[in-house]
């Protein structure tokens, strides 16, 4: 019955997690989007003090039932590991912890998380490295099935379905997310949890916690007959049945062990720590120590811290827009400046998936490799849109309403002279001004107090928004005439 409870609920927020990243309409995320906020280190670095207390405290306990319901590379990595297990039955044997591997992981995590580095120490996150692999790989064949879904809808005179662009957000993330994808894949195949026990900082965390759980799995050495079938469905490689004990550090309570004991020797139970046949440290405290000021450092440490669409309307081939190079990167609304943004953001690529504009992109850029970040060339910021706010699980764009959004200075846009078609090819636009929400942009002479010349953009920095309407409706090629540059903190109308 325990093994049954936890792949019910292993499954439903496996499958609430895939699809609010799969999905792109953003009705998903007014139901599920919970289900990212109580990721445990996005709670931490939101500083949700609600969220990390309830799973420290299920997880004290529980064990590490997180790792096996909650977090979904860990579910994702026990569906490679039962289809694994079907190829090859009693495949796993014990083997002991390599507690300098996962100290030495988890303690260079935290220092990249302190410098600055989140773009490297993200790389391991079980949550981010996960939504990483659904937007990058899962989602362009979903959004495949619902546009062939769309037209077959269509020849109906049916429109239950509408048709969304698939484009390659970033080369390099896609090549991590494979490369990613492909270790979960054969770790998991070959020794199920390897990396969740070795690799994972957050299975290292809750490892640790999970050895002062008040819930364990236990041996009874009188019941036991040594036929070790414990040990060879332990997923995590935990259980010594020769001594009766397990590493409940790595011990993500699958309850595999229980359902496969024929003499119903284990127990999920609290049992008297002299009772105990069961893993314990050793007496002067020191493993207690050693834990808690892992924790510490954990804690302190969070604390601190495009493509180019070739069509106009569907109309006409044009010449593909090109990228500008902005020296400030642009970060949304509600981002409250770059130095947050980047100490908060895990690039889990939820934000990404959600926008229904194709304006978040990773970036390609080493300090904020991964990271989301603006781009005109498929569409603009619209100012009545605020779903990355909404679904953001870390705090690194914080909740904003519409109200609030459009007096909220991102960027500014900037005139290149260069590019202007009033001034290189002679004729009327004033696109830019015509579509910009905040007013920012109004057209005056060329030649002051000469009526007759070439009407040109003014912009008032004051009052632009950075929405990227400008630059994304300029009809000027391969450069647009106007772009926006990000602004290094947010400001306010």
């Amino acid at each position: 019955m325990l093994k049954k409870l936890r792949v019910a609920l292993a499954l439903l927020f496996y499958v609430g997690i895939t699809l609010l990243f799969l999905d792109f309409t953003g009705t998903i995320r007014f139901w599920l989007g919970w289900m990212a906020k109580i990721q445990f280190l996005p709670a931490v670095l939101a500083l949700n003090v609600v969220v990390v207390a309830v799973l420290v405290g299920l997880t004290l306990l529980f064990g590490r039932i997180y790792c096996s319901v909650i977090c979904p590379a860990g579910v994702f990595q026990d569906i490679v590991s039962h289809f694994a297990g079907k190829v090859k039955k009693n495949r796993f044997t014990y083997s002991p912890e390599n507690k300098k591997l996962r100290l030495i992981i988890l303690a260079v995590f935290i220092v990249f998380m302190i410098v600055g580095l989140n773009s490297i120490a993200i790389l391991i996150a079980p949550y981010s490295a996960y939504g990483r692999i659904v937007s990058s790989i899962f989602q362009p064949f979903y959004i495949f099935i619902n546009n062939l879904l769309a037209k077959i809808a269509e020849h109906y005179e049916s429109y239950a379905f509408y048709e969304k662009d698939v484009w390659l957000k970033s080369i390099p993330m896609l090549i991590v997310s494979v490369v990613t994808l492909v270790t979960f894949c054969v770790l998991a195949w070959k020794n199920g949890r390897t990396w969740c026990n070795n690799i994972c900082p957050v299975g290292t965390v809750l490892g640790y916690l999970s050895k002062f759980s008040f819930y364990k799995i236990n041996i009874d050495k009188n019941k036991c007959v040594g036929c070790s079938l414990c040990t060879k469905n332990c997923k995590a490689s935990a259980i010594d049945y020769k001594n009766y004990s397990v590493d409940y550090s790595r011990c993500v309570d699958c309850f595999n062990c229980i359902g496969k004991c024929k003499k119903n020797a284990i127990s999920f139970s609290h049992l008297p720590k002299n009772n105990s046949t069961a893993e314990t440290t050793d007496s002067n405290g020191n493993g207690r120590r050693k834990f808690l000021s892992v924790v510490s450092l954990f804690a302190v440490s969070t604390a601190v811290k495009a493509q180019h669409k070739k069509f106009d309307g569907g109309l006409a081939v044009i010449e593909d827009k090109k990228i500008p190079v902005r020296d400030v990167p642009l970060k949304p609304a509600g981002s409250i400046s770059l130095k947050n943004f980047s100490s908060h953001c895990t690039a889990c690529q939820l934000c990404v998936a959600e926008c229904p504009n194709n304006v978040l992109r990773p970036s390609n850029n080493f300090s904020t490799f991964m990271q989301p970040e603006m781009s005109f060339e498929r569409g603009y910021c619209r100012p009545e849109c605020t779903r990355c706010s909404q679904v953001c699980p870390t705090g690194a764009i914080e909740k904003i309403t519409r109200e609030e959004k459009t007096s909220i200075r991102a960027g500014h846009a900037v005139w290149i002279k260069d590019n202007c078609l009033p001034l290189t090819e002679g004729v009327n636009c004033g696109n830019c001004a015509r579509h910009c929400p905040s007013g920012a942009i109004t057209m005056v002479n060329s030649v002051a107090g000469d009526d007759s010349s070439p009407k040109i953009p003014a912009v008032d920095a004051e009052r632009c928004i950075g929405c990227g309407a400008c630059e994304n409706l300029c009809p000027s090629r391969p450069f647009s005439a106007i772009y926006v540059e990000g602004n290094e903190v947010h400001g306010e109308i």
